[in-house]
Parts: C-alpha cells; sequence; structure tokens
C-alpha cells in the first residue's frame, strides 16, 4: 500500500474516532502529505473540528479544507437571528471583554470585528459563535493589542518553550517585532507546530504569532 493511500486511511480513521463530528460525507485525498479534504457537514463546527482532527495525524504537513457546511432546513436561520445570538453568546463568554467585538452576518457567514487585549480572547469569540446553528463560516478580524510591555517577550516565549515537552526540540527561532511573534525552524510533528504556536500566542504581550515551523 502506498504511503499515500496509508495517510489517507489513517485520516478517515481519525475523523471517524472523532465524537464531535458526523465523518459520513466527508471525502479525503492525500498526496506527498498534503490532505484534501471535501465534501460536506451540517455545521461549521463540525468543519472546524474536521481539520484539527486531520492535523493530528502523524505525516500531515498540510490540510487543504474543501469541505462545504449545508445546514439543514430546520436549523436554518436568518442573519438576524444568528447575529442576535452571536451577540448574547459573547455577552456571557467571561473572558471577553464586554462590548468590545462587533458582529456582521451575511447568509450565514460570520465577520468579528473589534479589539481585545489577549490572543486567547479572539480564538474564544471565533469559537463561541462557530458553533451557533446556521453559521456557514467565520473571519475574525479582530485585533489584538496588548496591554502588556512587549519587552524581551522572545526570551518569554523560547523559555516557555523550554518549560514544555518540545524542551528536547531546540531547533526553534523565536523572533519578535513589538508585539509580532515569527517563529521559524523544525518540528517533529504536526501536533509539536500546534503546540509551539499555542505557546507563543499565550505569552503577554502577544498580538499576533506567525508560525512558519516546517514538520521532518
Amino acid at each position: 500500500m502506498s504511503l499515500d493511500r496509508v495517510l489517507q486511511q489513517a485520516v478517515l480513521a481519525e475523523l471517524g474516532w472523532d465524537p464531535s463530528l458526523v465523518a459520513t460525507h466527508i471525502g479525503v485525498a492525500a498526496n506527498a502529505g498534503v490532505v484534501t479534504l471535501s465534501g460536506h457537514v451540517e455545521t461549521f463546527a463540525e468543519k472546524h473540528a474536521a481539520e484539527t482532527a486531520t492535523h493530528r495525524v502523524r505525516g500531515v504537513k498540510a490540510v487543504a479544507d474543501g469541505i462545504e457546511v449545508q445546514v439543514p432546513f430546520e436549523r436554518a436561520r436568518g442573519d438576524y437571528d444568528i447575529a442576535a445570538a452571536a451577540i448574547e453568546r459573547l455577552a456571557w463568554d467571561s473572558c471577553i471583554p464586554a462590548d468590545s467585538i462587533s458582529v456582521t452576518v451575511e447568509q450565514g457567514w460570520v465577520t468579528l470585528t473589534g479589539e481585545v487585549p489577549w490572543h486567547y480572547q479572539k480564538e474564544a469569540a471565533a469559537q463561541d459563535v462557530a458553533r451557533l446553528h446556521g453559521v456557514v463560516g467565520v473571519s475574525s478580524e479582530v485585533v489584538v493589542k496588548p496591554a502588556a510591555d512587549v519587552f524581551g517577550i522572545s526570551d518569554k516565549i523560547r523559555d516557555a518553550l523550554h518549560r514544555s515537552w518540545l524542551a528536547d526540540d531546540q531547533n526553534i527561532t523565536v523572533r519578535a517585532d513589538g508585539g509580532h511573534i515569527h517563529l521559524t525552524g523544525t518540528v517533529q510533528s504536526p501536533y509539536a507546530r500546534q503546540l509551539a504556536g499555542a505557546t507563543a500566542r499565550a505569552a503577554p504581550g502577544a498580538a499576533s504569532v506567525t508560525n512558519d515551523l516546517a514538520i521532518l
């Protein structure tokens, strides 16, 4: 069996294993470590879960997500209802500053704008609205404007990386331009790449992270 076929079967197995999505109508193709997803799901949250699950599989270097969100008629919501639900959901999330994010909905696609002091708050807002019925896509244009001092941020990120299980993998370079972080180098797996990016985004003062780590 070819390596591409082995990878395809591994991704299909991982999609079927994930309880947060129904993979019945998802197609998978693999070519030299690049996995293409196709087909359809009922919610945007499932689409995101499928992409995340695919990245977990060893040997996956990149994912082209062509899955479409096809909302069943009984779960369809108008743009006004989606916007109202999104505003309420964000208001209930205690980690997001009050009135910091605005919501625009067009044909089920939600666009978020505004400013927050932490990157995790930007991610939390996108995750909140992604789970709502009727949402077919989410674009986050929220700007991270840290209140923290960015002095020495690259050293702090290196220290955090060394504290994690990535400590054995020293081939990571961290560069900082103000609060904008750039990661380069190599890691051993897609999970290690994801973990390094998450570690950098969690640093006080990190406004954005460009993760250019290559997978060996």
